[in-house]
């Protein structure tokens, strides 16, 4: 019986160092991208992201906790609007600023995110006219630190980020398409 438990602890030994190995050839940075060409011109698009008030309307993340506590501040919209928000293990807690908006073209945004795991990411929207449509990519980027290699081993952060940004841009597209 000892034989079998240590067989087994052995096994469970060189298990999690295979894991934290694995997790160790994972990129030191990560970047997730969708777009969608949604046929409004970007000066339709562009102010319901450069509003945070506005994000209510189409943000996959809004709906996920409707207790979820919102704090606005900064401008009214772009560069030097800031949002905070806190909510249930859906959605966590951090805050956000506007760090560059180019009237309906880009907007870059400091990302922080508080719980439930620290953050510090780049999200970037931005729209490109093509023809009678908007050419609408929304990105996030950061430092991929050494727990997020570890749950990369298990979770494919580009699906599960992904989903969401493809849900937001569908309903941005909803939106402005009426």
């Amino acid at each position: 019986m000892l034989k079998a438990i240590a067989v087994i602890a052995i096994l469970l030994a060189v298990g999690i160092v295979g894991v934290l190995g694995f997790a160790l050839t994972k990129p030191d940075t990560f970047r997730v991208e969708r777009s969608l060409a949604v046929k409004a011109p970007a000066n339709a698009v562009y102010p319901l992201v450069a509003d945070f008030h506005r994000w209510t309307a189409w943000s996959p993340y809004e709906n996920r906790d409707p207790a979820m506590k919102r704090a606005f501040g900064g401008t009214a919209q772009g560069k030097g609007a800031t949002y905070a928000w806190d909510g249930n293990n859906n959605v966590g807690a951090g805050h956000m600023e506007i760090l560059e908006a180019s009237a309906s073209s880009k907007l870059r945004i400091k990302l922080d995110f508080e719980r439930p795991f620290e953050g510090h990411n780049t999200a970037e929207f931005t729209f490109v006219p093509q023809g009678d449509a908007t050419l609408v990519t929304w990105a996030m980027s950061g430092p991929a630190p050494f727990l997020s290699k570890v749950m990369q081993v298990f979770v494919n952060m580009d699906n599960m980020i992904g989903k969401d940004f493809e849900a937001g841009l569908a309903s941005l597209k909803k939106l402005t398409e009426k």
